[in-house]
């Protein structure tokens, strides 16, 4: 009987395995990186054990910390999360050394399935070694981990070297295991994937599947379960594929055997030897909590001859810390806030007021809705991201909100290109043109009347307040009158700090103002309040490259100096933000004037990298 159980992971998913945990009365031990000494998983945890130092490298991914730190805590068993050390063998067998309970498949097992080169040829499937212009576009990808990192698409033979490098890079960053393979891109597939559970016992269960299909640089970014659309006798060959798949190497545990789907037929991708982030979905259909289960199974229990029966449609969004509109770049800073409303599951590893640093994953939350059907589901869902409040970095929100209703989506008519379709219209700007007016009537809450006595019987000079929404300047103008506050166009109904209600051709709308310092929410809308009267600020030269971003600079272009040309979209430096890597391009076709990255450089926001001078 395990009776204490030690997180090997952060954020969400070692919250949410907390949280199961401390449902079956199981202590529980988080482990933490010096940027994550205040973070929520070690604040849910009954106790927290230091990993000094911040990069993955030093801390998440040293097995042998992690189990040092099981045993000086008492805990009895380990659960990897996902990602890190969950599908490496090595450190699966470091715990079961330490005498300490693996809550995860066999070593043999992870050995076999973890790494999709492996996996391909237990399967009969060989990767290209010769890579030629016929092979073209190719997918880079790396043997081991998921989540995205370490994957590429090739469109151009002269791209391949850059890009393999690129993604050992990252793989070496997120999994500690350089190892990458090529195979072939199928353009306009689906991603399917089977949920499989198995035992001590040599029952295997299939759950279902799961389409994740809209997905940005190769990660998931809204789930479902099951797939729709898929034929009966499809989804009964993927369900058995997944079954033989597990039974052929002697799975236990919980595991995730991923397929491409193009037309009738299901190319063989991967298996994940562990939990996947899109877990929730099929513990909505199915009710079952998965991580309860591979407890069980840990301990030795049978699962039951056949799963439950599948109830609904659950669909999963996840909220990024990211702006999709400016190439997904990470965002960083305070979450002041975080309420999604209604009926819904909200998975995080952040409370109000924590910080989104630049060492990990920019995921802030999964957010799943379950309903009886699926358009029932979606509804649900973008309601509820739609009226959440998110108040901190730029997140991907409103692309989450859009994708639900786009009617590509809703008519369940989706592959892996979606983004690449849709992008541009997806992430429009569409802020609210009220926005403005509410918070300068709400600033203006408290000062309606002068400070020397009631109204006086002088026509009031307008006032006006300048606010930054969705990168461009807007200006409000409202007088103090008779009756109070006053606009042109509207009818101000009522005006407070934190509520305004305006009349807006007949209909009234109420606005929720927040601040924080010289940020204003306006319902969902984020403002910036301007100076009145603005400091000169430092002009950049044209072709200036700015840091996009948090990061470190990894990498300068071969042989770039000043006075090096380039054209227009050449690389010139790389730069890793959350364990992924950005390529930072020229603006124009010119002569590079000044260069200031170096390789190991910390930059932060706006920080000059290098100018380019147009010729």
């Amino acid at each position: 009987m395990i009776t204490s159980v030690l997180v090997a992971n952060r954020g969400e998913i070692a919250c949410r395995v907390v949280r199961t945990c401390r449902e079956a009365g199981i202590r529980t031990v988080a482990v933490h990186a010096d940027a994550d000494a205040h973070a929520l998983h070690t604040r849910v945890a009954d106790t927290a054990v230091r990993l000094p130092g911040s990069a993955p490298t030093d801390t998440y991914l040293r097995g042998d910390l992690i189990v040092k730190a099981a045993l000086a805590a008492g805990a009895d068993a380990v659960h990897p999360g996902y990602g890190f050390l969950s599908e490496n063998a090595g450190f699966a067998r470091a715990v079961r050394d330490a005498g300490l309970v693996w809550i995860g498949p066999p070593p043999e097992a992870i050995e076999a399935m973890a790494s999709k080169t492996r996996a391909k040829e237990l399967l009969g499937i060989e990767p290209l070694r010769q890579v030629t212009e016929a092979d073209l576009p190719v997918l880079v990808k790396a043997a081991a981990g998921g989540g995205g990192r370490g994957m590429r698409v090739v469109r151009h033979l002269a791209d391949l070297d850059a890009e393999l490098a690129a993604a050992r890079a990252e793989a070496v960053s997120a999994f500690g295991d350089g190892e990458v393979f090529v195979e072939p891109y199928v353009e306009g597939g689906r991603h399917v994937e089977v949920q499989v559970l198995a035992d001590t016992h040599g029952t295997v269960w299939a759950l279902g599947t799961r389409d994740c299909s809209l997905q940005r640089r190769h990660q998931k970014v809204i789930e479902e379960a099951p797939a729709p659309g898929l034929s009966a006798a499809l989804d009964a060959e993927v369900r058995a594929l997944a079954v033989r798949a597990a039974r052929a190497v002697g799975y236990v545990g919980a595991g995730t055997v991923e397929f491409l789907v193009a037309g009738e037929r299901a190319h063989f991708l991967e298996m994940n030897t562990r939990l996947q982030v899109e877990h929730p979905v099929t513990e909505a259909v199915f009710g079952v909590d998965l991580v309860a289960e591979q407890i069980r199974v840990a301990e030795g229990h049978a699962l039951a001859e056949d799963p439950p029966p599948a109830r609904g449609h659950a669909v999963e969004a996840r909220l990024y810390a990211e702006d999709p509109a400016r190439d997904w770049a990470p965002q960083t800073g305070r979450l002041h806030r975080l309420a999604v409303p209604g009926a819904v599951r909200l998975d995080t590893g952040y409370a109000d007021g924590d910080d989104i640093g630049v060492h990990y994953d920019p995921m802030i939350a999964k957010v799943v809705a379950h309903a009886p059907t699926r358009a029932e589901a979606i509804r649900k869902l973008a309601a509820a991201l739609d009226r959440a409040a998110i108040h901190g970095p730029v997140t991907n929100r409103d692309l989450l909100v859009r994708s639900l209703r786009h009617p590509e989506f809703t008519a369940a008519r989706v592959d892996t290109g979606f983004y690449d379709r849709h992008l541009p219209g997806l992430t429009e700007p569409a802020p609210d043109p009220h926005a403005p007016l509410a918070a300068a009537l709400a600033d203006a809450h408290g000062r309606s009347r002068s400070r020397f006595g009631g109204w006086r019987n002088v026509p009031s000079q307008p006032q006006t307040k300048r606010y930054l929404m969705a990168g461009e300047e807007h200006e409000a103008r409202y007088r103090h009158g008779r009756r109070g506050l006053e606009a042109d166009g509207v009818r101000v109904v009522h005006a407070e700090a934190d509520v305004v209600l305006l009349e807006v051709d007949g209909v009234q709308r109420t606005f929720e103002v927040t601040r924080y310092g010289d940020r204003v929410y306006v319902n969902t809308t984020a403002l910036t309040a301007l100076p009145r009267f603005p400091d000169p600020t430092a002009q950049h030269a044209p072709g200036s490259l700015l840091a996009p971003m948090p990061g470190t600079v990894v990498r300068v272009a071969d042989g770039l100096a000043v006075g090096t040309a380039v054209k227009e979209g050449d690389p010139l430096l790389w730069l890793e933000a959350m364990k992924m890597q950005h390529k930072i391009t020229a603006p124009v076709t010119g002569t590079l004037t000044d260069l200031c990255a170096v390789p190991g450089q910390q930059v932060e926001p706006g920080m000059l990298l290098a100018v380019v001078q147009q010729t």
